[in-house]
């Protein structure tokens, strides 16, 4: 059983938005700090954005800083990736990930910090 589950993607005109979700399946995201990665096709996983387990630190790529929005919600168990203005180089598979961490404020860049993943959701910018 998936620990995470990631939602919201789809096909979406250059200039559009989606709002992504994220939610713990077997685990609270309460209890994490939290990030978001996509992967385009032939291409590594990059970090896209982060969240630290309070909520009060933010982080974000520099191709996406103005466009997206990192969020939580952890009394429904989740976080969200509002994404405007969206290019085709957006085009990726965007999966979300969860960092065991004592630090309450702090965000993580790193592939490696993270403890647990989802399966991502696919995201397409074309028109």
């Amino acid at each position: 059983q998936e620990q995470l589950v990631a939602s919201g993607g789809g096909l979406v005109q250059p200039g559009g938005s989606l709002r992504l979700s994220c939610s713990g399946a077997t685990r609270s995201v309460k209890n994490y700090a939290m990030g978001w990665f996509r992967q385009a096709p032939a291409k590594e996983r990059e970090f896209v954005a982060a969240i630290s387990l309070n909520g009060r630190s933010t982080d974000y790529t520099d191709s996406v800083k103005g466009r997206f929005t990192i969020s939580r919600d952890n009394d429904k168990n989740t976080v969200y990736l509002q994404m405007n203005v969206l290019r085709p180089e957006d085009t990726a598979v965007y999966s979300c990930a969860a960092a065991a961490t004592p630090y309450s404020g702090v965000t993580y860049r790193v592939r490696a910090q993270y403890n647990y993943w989802g399966p991502g959701t696919q995201v397409t910018v074309s028109s």
